[in-house]
């Protein structure tokens, strides 16, 4: 069986391209599910339930989410609406809205953890606890796949070695840039640091150059605005065995718009 898990989903753009394409990749791929990170799909920070359906109707199978999770602050109210999607696990308990969730297929059921890290990041309870606790209330016949949003790649691999042979595969989302370091390990855990970015790629990291560059150059905060044009849809393909819940296989996966020609100048 396989499942694409999909990187960032920033702003309108990368929602268009999500749109746009998601259909025709799972027919390309054959693949039984998608899981989807949209914590950018809100003008580039957090979510509405309006836009987690429309990401759902567009065939997506599940939503994951991270720092940005209540950056529109009625999805607080809300998020219990939808079943199909995770915020990370070790928010505060007094959260609303599920760390974990069960997707069934007609294939098999399994398992989306949601977790966040916290080297450069908010404080947030531990990951690596947080992960064993929600594992102690998943059902244990069924493959667990796990997005750790987070900012340090050693975070991300030391959740990922900490996790083998329990889970059957660790992605890592929040840097907008897709990682070389696909692997399965010898415990059957499929891993990559990042999955990348779905949205507009002529851009820094999906934001318009000039604010950002403003920022870096002068140290004025600015607003990171979404940029336009061309876009990318990032994300991985996870080969695995729902009877032994191992995975064989994680292939990265990209598709992207052509870049116009006047950009390019």
């Amino acid at each position: 069986m396989k499942i694409l898990m999909i990187g960032d989903v920033v702003g309108n753009p990368g929602r268009r391209i999500l749109k746009e394409k998601l259909s025709w990749i799972r027919r390309e791929l054959d693949v039984a599910a998608v899981v989807v990170n949209a914590e950018n799909a809100a003008a580039g920070s957090g979510i509405t339930v309006p836009l987690a359906q429309e990401i759902l109707s567009a065939g997506a199978d599940a939503i994951t989410l991270g720092d940005h999770t209540w950056g529109q602050k009625e999805f607080a109210g809300t998020i219990g609406q939808l079943q199909n999607l995770v915020r990370p696990a070790n928010f505060p308990q007094e959260a609303p809205g599920r760390g974990w969730t069960l997707v069934t297929t007609p294939i098999c059921q399994f398992a989306i953890l949601n977790l966040l890290g916290r080297v450069f990041m908010q404080p947030v309870e531990c990951p690596f606890h947080a992960a064993d606790a929600a594992l102690r209330q998943i059902p244990r016949n069924v493959p667990v796949f796990v997005d750790f949003h987070a900012e340090a790649t050693s975070e991300k691999i030391a959740l990922a070695h900490y996790l083998k042979g329990r889970v059957t595969a660790v992605v890592g989302t929040h840097t907008h840039v897709q990682t070389s370091d696909a692997t399965v390990f010898p415990d059957g855990t499929a891993f990559i640091s990042d999955l990348g970015m779905t949205g507009p790629w002529y851009s820094s990291i999906g934001r318009k150059f000039e604010p950002v560059l403003q920022k870096f150059i002068t140290g004025i905060p600015a607003r990171f605005e979404v940029a336009d044009g061309p876009c990318t849809l990032e994300g991985a393909v996870i080969t695995f065995d729902p009877a032994t819940r191992r995975a064989s296989n994680i292939v990265p996966v990209r598709y992207r718009d052509p870049i116009p020609p006047t950009a390019e100048k």
